[in-house]
């Protein structure tokens, strides 16, 4: 159902949208949470630890993806809160076309030079060839991950977040069923594992085809599907590209913490996958928040309804650190039961509590810097948000780098990068976010 956030109240309207956000996201991470748990139970640290050090890769290749979306979420919205259906039209066309193509070129590219790209990152002998194999076979679904997550985005930005959370859902449910057959019963390994999660996507991406052709008129394109302009793929550049850049480099910074935490040996590359799950899940909401933010944020943008823009983003920001401050004080309770989940090897789980025990205490660091970069992404300032992220996984990746080989410090070395990440990230945006509000309109069309 397509919601118009220019309009009604505002604050509590939004943290509903919010819910349907947390709820899909947990769902996705449960894609390779759940290979995580079955192929450490079932398989083993080696295999465990090889589903890990492919999953940063093959998540900055979906982040490069998403993060396009992002940027097409926010023309969309603005938009839609501007009331321009014809270029809206237009737009949706144009950026699903060009994504499609592009998702069809990383997918090659990525099964073509596997075992190439591992051993750049340093990824331990013993376990190349696992993780090349589950590497090269969840690739093949990139264009099914580009297809739900932007049409997805797009009914998103349009105020619809329970559809696609109930697609998802039901997608879910097939992964975990397919991870157990292939693994369980058919033994297929982690290759198995890889599969089920590329079935399960296919799954959702056609679910939510199906739901669009028949339930959004505005969306419901028809032949209008394959109008390609390229005055409308250029704007989409601008703002695609410095999202996927943004999304990206994030990654990237992980992928440079995770070939440090790899010459750690076997057991603590293992420990960082495994904790690595917990903490993506603890943080899920603070993300949700942020992105039900930019959708609400960017749709009074095009009204341009300044008093409504500060009212979104000062009740999600509260939401946010409220929610950051909770879910630490109980992850650092429940620490060792979180690892013990994932795997039964002692030297795991004690390895993976003390990551987790450092960075649950950090949790409202990133909740206030994902509030900012909400707020930033939804009125269109998207090189404000590719800046700080560079900035924090810049100086994230130099102090882990320096702990572990100067300093020889175990995988403690990862939180207090972290730490040190964020407060250079607040450093850098807070001084932009003052000036922004400070200013009594906003600067100009952004579309």
């Amino acid at each position: 159902m397509v919601h118009n956030f220019t309009k009604g109240r505002l604050v509590m309207p939004m943290i509903q949208f919010t819910i349907p956000f947390i709820l899909a996201n947990y769902l996705q991470l449960t894609y390779n949470a759940v290979d995580s748990i079955i192929v450490g139970r079932f398989l083993g640290p080696e295999a465990l630890a090889a589903v890990g050090t492919s999953n940063p890769l093959m998540t900055l290749l979906i982040m490069l993806l998403r993060g396009t979306t992002l940027g097409t979420g926010v023309l969309i919205g603005t938009m839609f809160g501007a009331g321009d259906y014809p270029r809206l039209r237009k737009q949706i066309s144009t950026a699903l076309l060009a994504g499609a193509v592009c998702s069809l070129v990383l997918s090659l590219a990525v099964s073509t030079c596997a075992s190439d790209i591992l051993r750049l990152l340093h990824v331990d002998p013993s376990i190349l060839p696992l993780a090349s194999g589950y590497l090269r076979t969840i690739s093949y679904g990139l264009i099914f991950t580009f297809l739900y997550n932007y049409l997805s985005s797009t009914m998103q930005a349009l105020g619809d977040g329970k559809t696609p959370l109930i697609f998802l859902a039901i997608s879910a449910l097939t992964n975990i069923g397919g991870d157990l057959l292939l693994i369980v019963v058919f033994h297929l390994g982690v290759n198995g594992a890889a599969a089920a999660t590329v079935l399960s996507e296919a799954f959702s991406c056609l679910l939510c085809m199906l739901y669009i052709r028949s339930h959004v008129p505005v969306l419901n394109l028809g032949k209008a599907w394959f109008v390609f302009d390229i005055s409308v793929l250029r704007r989409t550049l601008q703002y695609g590209s410095v999202s996927a850049i943004q999304q990206a480099t994030v990654q990237l910074g992980i992928l440079g913490v995770q070939g440090a935490v790899n010459s750690l040996g076997v057991s603590t590359t293992a420990a960082f996958a495994a904790a690595n799950r917990v903490d993506d899940f603890a943080l899920i909401p603070t993300r949700s928040i942020a992105n039900a933010m930019t959708s609400v944020i960017a749709q009074n943008w095009g009204a341009r309804d300044r008093k409504r823009i500060r009212k979104a983003f000062a009740g999600g920001a509260l939401t946010d650190i409220v929610y950051g401050a909770l879910v630490g004080g109980l992850l650092f309770i429940a620490a060792s039961r979180a690892m013990y989940l994932f795997t039964q090897d002692q030297k795991v789980v004690s390895e993976g509590e003390i990551y987790l025990r450092l960075i649950c205490l950090m949790y409202t660091l990133p909740a206030l810097t994902n509030a900012i970069q909400g707020f930033f992404r939804g009125i269109g300032d998207l090189k404000i948000t590719l800046a700080s992220s560079i900035v924090n996984m810049s100086i994230r990746f130099i102090t882990t780098f320096v702990l572990i080989v100067n300093v020889h410090m175990d995988i403690a070395a990862v939180p207090y990068g972290c730490l040190a990440g964020w407060l250079g990230m607040l450093v850098w945006e807070i001084p932009f976010l003052i000036r922004r509000f400070r200013k009594k309109q906003p600067a100009g069309p952004m579309i």
